[in-house]
């Protein structure tokens, strides 16, 4: 048998690729700690967390802080948006320890998408912005007159992304953690 270290190092980093893992300890029970390494798996193979890191979610996400900062908000100043991603998706963990209550949380962060994605949709048409096309999200929505409306939109184009990965996410580790998938009917 020829023996190609290459060809095996590939196949490896492809495996490796295929799916995230979380770890176990010794009586079976979920390895915290691993939790870091799965969050990562997500923000470097899934096209719907990896948006987290596209320069116009950058954008809007510190667009977002200062508008915190500005209003006099408590809130940590994360330096990048994955940043904020990842640790949201660990306390979500952290506070919803129970089966019950990550499925609500899961829940509210659905509705929260679900809003924000018909908001976005609708302020985009009714000020004809292409937001897709667009090289920054913020400067476009300055085709929006009303100061209010604007800071909306952004803050739901802000919501869409960072809901869109944290969903994703937590219903990967909601099936990992109860052995069966997410579903809005479980409970």
């Amino acid at each position: 048998m020829n023996h190609n270290p290459a060809k095996t190092d590939s196949f490896a980093e492809n495996e490796a690729a295929a799916e995230p893992r979380l770890l176990r300890d010794q009586y079976g029970g979920v390895d915290y700690d691993s939790l870091p390494d799965v969050i990562q798996w997500f923000l470097d193979y899934d096209q719907r967390v990896a948006v987290i890191k596209h320069a116009k979610v950058e954008e809007l996400f510190q667009w977002k802080q200062e508008q915190s900062r500005r209003a006099g908000e408590d809130v940590f100043n994360f330096n990048r948006a994955e940043d904020r991603l990842a640790i949201g998706i660990l306390q979500s963990i952290a506070h919803n320890p129970t089966e019950r209550e990550l499925h609500a949380w899961i829940s509210q962060l659905l509705n929260t998408l679900e809003q924000a994605s018909k908001t976005t949709e609708q302020v985009s048409t009714s000020y004809q912005l292409n937001i897709n096309n667009a090289q920054s999200v913020v400067a476009e929505s300055t085709k929006i007159p009303a100061t209010r409306t604007r800071e909306g939109f952004l803050i739901d184009c802000w919501l869409e992304s960072l809901c869109t990965a944290e969903v994703r996410v937590l219903g990967w580790l909601y099936q990992e953690f109860y052995g069966r998938p997410f579903h809005p009917e479980n409970f």
